[in-house]
């Protein structure tokens, strides 16, 4: 099956390889779109909501008999695909963040994501039971590793994160326990002699069912911007969660889990991390570790990167883009000269820190904020009245995109949006010479540690 029909729509992976490679060709995000579904059905009946998600799951999701039919390898094989042809300086592989995209083309070079998620039908699935989402879960990840041995499979369960698409659909996270094949015909082909290799992991933890069998489950998410103790069943963010997916919480029974604290659905495999550095060290090559403990690590240090490096090239470096989720398109900001700051969701915690980082940074002329709708309500989310805040930080320019803005947060709006944003920004051509990877690398150890980022 072909990649682009087996990588679920918008997920990070696919938008971010996407957005990368358009930005390595010197193009933008313009013909990118990945709305939201199901946003228009948030605040219908719940019967009309079930049809609307049913009818929406169906366009989008794999069906279980397919989900034998996914070659990972050829997956991969999309992905490096999209990249123009050349060689290049070097490469990134690893968990998806949106500063990678903005890093990658920096330095002039792709990223790989160390794996991709699908979405499979449940058509008698519902939000509120965990325990039969982990039983049909299980199933499908049976047929998917018969085929795809070299993979696990992370099954995330969370209505905080995906509302009642969670009762029509199961997500599953599928990481490579070892380096493609594809993956590595693509860096022998591409790579110049002796260029370093960048894996970005994201360390976070959750606590995890895993049996061992190649197939593991959570409840709940980091990126939900609730705790594990939030999917409790007699927690009150849970019980509204669950209304507002159209469930009510009374078969809301979690299974137990086995790891306490295991690596969350974005985090690499060690295996993948070991036959990397098998290849590299078979192939000539050095391999470099970013770990990172929260996505607002690399956030910042990608923004303090962005400005010195624009100074670097005689640029103000004082104009300042917060994009947030899929709202992002790297070439843009690069051809208007301005730092970018990621937040991976527009839940508080990552408006907070972006808040923290303003607040200790050199002050910026201008801020524009694009916060992206992410088409449900729960309790985690920032209020408008914050992301007004974080455009406050601007001296003289403050902004607040009124088209996502309208309607926020349970609207959405496809990634183009970004887009058309920063295409009114002024030009500030030429665009700087690539940063080369040791001085980037210094320059994240030198701007990242205080913030927890480790680079080794």
């Amino acid at each position: 099956m072909a990649g682009d029909r087996v990588v679920a729509v918008g997920s990070a992976a696919r938008v971010l390889v996407a957005a990368t490679a358009r930005a390595l060709r010197g193009e933008d995000c313009a013909d990118l779109g990945h709305p939201g579904p199901l946003s228009r059905f948030t605040g219908a009946p719940d019967p009309v909501r079930r049809a609307a998600v049913t009818r929406a799951a169906g366009r989008v999701a794999l069906t279980i008999g397919q989900t034998a039919e996914v070659d990972a390898d050829r997956v991969a094989r999309w992905f490096a695909d999209q990249y123009p042809r050349g060689r290049y300086p070097g490469a990134l592989l690893g968990s998806p963040h949106g500063a990678v995209a903005h890093l990658a083309v920096a330095l002039g070079v792709p990223w790989l994501p160390t794996g991709f998620e699908m979405s499979v039908h449940w058509a008698q699935g519902a939000v509120d039971q965990p325990r039969a989402a982990l039983d049909h879960g299980a199933a499908l990840a049976g047929r998917l590793l018969a085929g795809n041995p070299d993979l696990h499979v992370r099954q995330v369960h969370c209505p905080a994160s995906r509302g009642a698409l969670s009762g029509a659909t199961v997500s599953l996270a599928a990481r490579w326990r070892s380096l493609p094949a594809a993956y590595a015909r693509f860096l022998a082909d591409r790579l110049e002699p002796g260029a370093p290799l960048l894996l970005l992991r994201d360390v976070r933890t959750w606590p995890v069912l895993d049996d061992g069998s190649g197939h593991s489950f959570q409840i709940g998410s980091p990126a939900s911007g609730l705790d594990p103790v939030d999917f409790h069943p007699d927690s009150h963010a849970l019980r509204q969660v669950l209304r507002s997916a159209g469930g009510d919480g009374a078969s809301w029974e979690p299974p137990e889990v086995t790891v306490p604290r295991g690596a969350a659905e974005h985090g690499v495999e060690d295996g993948f991390e070991g036959d990397t550095r098998r290849w590299v060290s078979a192939h000539g090559h050095a391999l470099h570790r970013v770990l990172v403990p929260q996505p607002s690590a690399l956030s910042a240090a990608t923004a303090d990167l962005y400005r010195r490096w624009l100074r670097a090239a005689g640029k103000t470096g004082d104009r300042l883009v917060v994009e947030c989720g899929r709202l992002l398109d790297p070439w843009q900001v690069v051809r208007a000269g301005m730092v970018p700051y990621w937040c991976e969701n527009a839940t508080r915690r990552s408006v907070d820190q972006v808040e923290w980082w303003l607040a200790g940074s050199e002050p910026f002329s201008s801020v524009d904020v694009l916060p992206e709708p992410p088409g449900l309500r729960s309790p985690a989310l920032a209020g408008l009245p914050q992301w007004l805040a974080v455009a406050g930080f601007g001296r003289r320019r403050r902004a607040l995109d009124r088209t996502t803005a309208r309607g926020y947060p349970v609207t959405s709006v496809p990634t183009r949006r970004a887009t058309e944003v920063l295409r009114a920004q002024p030009y500030d051509l030429p665009t700087p010479a690539r940063m080369g990877v040791p001085e980037a690398l210094e320059t994240l150890r030198d701007t990242g540690s205080h913030q927890g980022l480790l680079v080794c």
